[in-house]
């Protein structure tokens, strides 16, 4: 029997910022807020207990009103190192995805590489490869302002 592979996407940035930076922008519920969403999707909610066994739920609202909300268990944290979590939008409970985030640093900045794996199709991986590399730009303006 054939092994099905499913859909994964992989983003590598530098950042100008220390690992620990980066890092708390991921782990802190008031500056995921600053970032989380591509373009104008806005941060309702951050909710974040970070911890191998912890949760996490981020609520973000779109322009249109839409409502995007998403949480997981925090399967390993390494601080300032590496993050692995689950993903399921709570529209879609059922279509559980993973997301593992290294940081290593890089002189006086982070190569964060971000690969999200497990989706449903590949629908779904090109949505959140559009999510994801929306949401990057606001992470970098973040940073470039601590």
């Amino acid at each position: 029997m054939p092994t099905i592979t499913k859909p994964s996407l992989t983003i590598k940035r530098r950042f100008n910022a220390a690992p620990a930076k980066v890092f708390g922008a991921w782990t802190d519920p008031e500056k995921v807020k600053r970032w989380i969403g591509p373009g104008e999707v806005k941060a309702l909610r951050a909710e974040i207990d970070a911890r191998a066994g912890g949760r996490y739920r981020w609520v973000m609202k779109a322009p249109n009103g839409e409502e995007h909300d998403v949480s997981g268990v925090y399967r390993e944290v390494i601080p300032n190192e590496k993050l692995v979590f689950t993903w399921a939008w709570k529209s879609t409970p059922e279509r559980e995805s993973l997301v593992t985030i290294t940081f290593k640093a890089d002189g006086g900045g982070t190569v964060m590489t971000l690969m999200h794996e497990q989706f449903f199709d590949e629908e779904a991986r090109d949505r959140h490869q559009g999510g994801w590399n929306g949401a990057m730009p606001k992470l970098e303006a973040y940073l470039a302002s601590q």
